[in-house]
Parts: structure tokens; sequence; C-alpha cells
């Protein structure tokens, strides 16, 4: 049970270790592209097609007939990774339960985003967690965990990505342990437990009122997706990728110093961010030189 790329691999290390996978349980095609005209097939279902694998797209989790097709598979365990909250009715039903994959080292970062926050947060190391559900979201007994540090500047995207490596061989190790009653949960504490709340994109919008590391960790814990944003002359700026200059001004946060050739910086509380990579509106990303070759930036600080 998956949806986007992040699961593709998870499936993909099952189907090659030989087990038979009865089904996939994906999201519904959705209408999307230019002008909405395009049918988009999530990235689980165009590798389970390519497979020859049964798919499964329920719109209602709780759709009586899709729980008895579910039923009439006799699973014995369901793997879950990157879907969305399954019924008692579902998650109860085979042999063996279901064991879900998570992309954090729970019980720290509970919820839709948890590589994006543990990055937004600054912290230095997150990993990946399998364990098996229970009622409440993320919060069931663990199996296994795999520790990865984290880069100071290393993007979501670029973590988001070994993660979902190391996450399959997770998959892989906790599937043949759950095969062969091969394993010992720990049940997680409540009190350690933090939250990874689903982002929108108004809350990407960068507040250059604080340290520099907290404004960089930002950008690079909402690159390249959602993306963080800020208002330059009453455009929207998309800032991709930072670096930080530690150097004391006395200049206010969100001023703004260029040269209008090679380097753009925004005044932080105790520094100056150093913009690298970033897109205007109807323009392509480009690197700062590229975007400066083609700007001209009037307002010496960004719209607060």
């Amino acid at each position: 049970m998956g949806t986007p790329d992040f699961a593709v691999p998870s499936l993909d290390i099952l189907i090659k270790n030989g087990y038979d996978v009865v089904a996939v349980v994906t999201a519904t095609d959705k209408w999307g592209g230019r002008g909405n005209k395009t049918l988009l097939e999530s990235d689980v279902k165009k590798y389970a097609l390519e497979k020859g694998l049964n798919i499964l797209q329920p719109e209602k989790l709780n759709d009586v007939a899709f729980l008895e097709e579910l039923r009439s598979l006799n699973a014995d365990l369901q793997v879950v990774v990157a879907f969305r909250m399954l019924p008692t009715k579902v998650w109860n039903m085979p042999r063996l339960g279901t064991m879900n994959l998570h992309g954090s080292l729970l019980p720290k970062y509970r919820g839709a985003a948890p590589i994006n926050w543990a990055i937004i947060n600054g912290e230095t190391e997150t990993g990946v967690t399998t364990f098996l559900l229970q009622h409440e979201i993320d919060t069931g007994d663990i199996l296994f965990q795999t520790k990865t540090p984290i880069g100071e500047d290393e993007l979501v995207g670029e973590v988001y990505e070994r993660l979902m490596h190391i996450g399959a061989e997770l998959t892989l190790k906790s599937v043949k342990a759950l095969e062969n009653g091969n394993y010992q949960t720990q049940p997680q504490s409540d009190e350690k437990a933090t939250m990874a709340p689903k982002i929108f994109h108004e809350t990407c919008r960068i507040n250059f009122n604080q340290p520099v590391k907290k404004v960089h960790d930002f950008i690079r814990g909402l690159s390249p997706h959602p993306v963080a944003w800020s208002m330059v002359d009453g455009e929207k700026l998309k800032i991709y990728r930072s670096a930080k200059l530690p150097e004391s001004h006395e200049q206010s946060p969100g001023t703004i110093s260029t040269d209008g050739k090679k380097y753009l910086r925004i005044a932080c509380t105790d520094g100056w961010l150093e913009i690298l990579d970033l897109q205007a509106d109807k323009r392509k990303r480009m690197d700062v030189k590229s975007f400066l070759n083609g700007t001209v930036i009037r307002n010496h600080s960004v719209d607060l």
C-alpha cells in the first residue's frame, strides 16, 4: 500500500526477493498537468503496471466491495509505505497484521512531513522506522530502525532520496523477520514524541527576523518541494539553495545586499543569508548569477 516514488523501492525489493505480492493498493488517478487535461497515475501504480501486478485503487477504504476484494486475497501481511491512514478493519485483516515504513526515528516526527521537519528543525541525524500499525497514526510498536546523518547543507530532496533506499532495505528486513517470527517489538514513548504536520504553501514563507542558521535550515528543509519563498518588489521568489554568512551587521532583517551581478544576500538577525539558487514567477529555476543577469532589484528589502 503506497502512492509516491518513496514507496517504489520497497515494493521493488520485495518483488526481487521472491515475495508473492498479491495486490498493490494505491491512490486513484487524478487529472493534472497543464489545464488539468492529463490523467496522472501514482508512481506505485506505474511500477505495478510494468510488473503486471494486481492493482486496487479504492476511493474509500471502508468501501464494502474493496474490503471484500482485499479479504479474498488472503494476504499474510500488508506493507504500508507513504499511504493513507487505514481503518481498523483494513490494517487488522492479515494474519501477521500490517507494518508501516516511516521516514523518521519514531517517536520523533510522527505525521505527514517527517523528513522536512527534521531538517527545518536543524537535526543532524534522522532515519527510517518500521512498526506495526495500531489505532493512532505512527504510534505502533517499533520493529527496526536505521539511522543516517544529515549534512549541514543537505536539502530535503537529497535526504529523501537516501531514506527511500535505506527504507527499502529495512522493509525487506522487517518482512523477513515477521515471516519467520524472529523479532521483538519496542513500544513508543509518547512523552518523547514530536509531530511533523503537513506543510502548506502559506507556511513556506521565509521569516528573516531570526538567526541565519534557522533561515538556512528552513530553506533546505523545503527544497526542492514544496519550496520556501519570499516577496521582493511585489514578486514571489522561490529560494532553493542558500549559504550562511555569519557576519555581523547593523541592517534590519530582510535588508537586501547585492552587486547586481554575482551575489544576492538578505540580512538575518545575526548574519547574512546568501542566495545561491532561486526562481521568479514564470521563469526557470537558476543560479543567482543568471538571475541577476536578467533582473534589476529595485527595493532593497524583502516585502515583510
